[in-house]
């Protein structure tokens, strides 16, 4: 079943965020946080960013879900005003991501096209207005 979610971009302190918002909504992460040195085929990092949050999810309200992840100085990340956020679309097909990637990232700026990762066909365009737009499918989104 298709479903949208909200990204979240953090300089190394989304475990802490994370932990304040499950406070808040008072409910529990989707599964355990996933950090930097767990991911297979990561380059080598400094020591203080392989704690850094590679991944985590936290419902909200309704069926919203945030999700977060630490930027990484040692790879030029930089935390700033409009990559902060990000909407993470999970589309039924892999037809329907193709279309909704091509159309959304028309006149915009491609960040990284579509392709395969260890998690699921994904990728990320921002539009012309600015808004970044994750898009994942995976055998599951069926």
């Amino acid at each position: 079943m298709a479903k949208t979610s909200i990204y979240l971009n953090f300089m190394g302190n989304t475990e802490e965020a994370f932990n304040f918002y499950k406070n808040i909504f008072k409910t529990e992460f989707v599964a355990p946080f996933m950090y930097m040195k767990d991911m297979q085929g990561m380059p080598p990092l400094p020591e203080k960013e392989k704690n850094a949050v590679l991944h985590v999810e936290l419902p909200i309200l309704g069926d919203t879900i945030i999700m977060g992840t630490d930027m990484l100085e040692s790879m030029g990340h930089q935390l700033k005003e409009g990559n902060n956020v990000t909407i993470n679309l999970e589309p039924d097909t892999i037809e329907e991501t193709d279309r909704l990637f091509s159309e959304l990232s028309e006149g915009g700026s491609e960040i990284a096209p579509m392709r395969q990762e260890p998690w699921g066909y994904w990728g990320c365009a921002k539009d012309r207005f600015g808004i970044r737009w994750m898009f994942n499918f995976t055998n599951s989104n069926q």
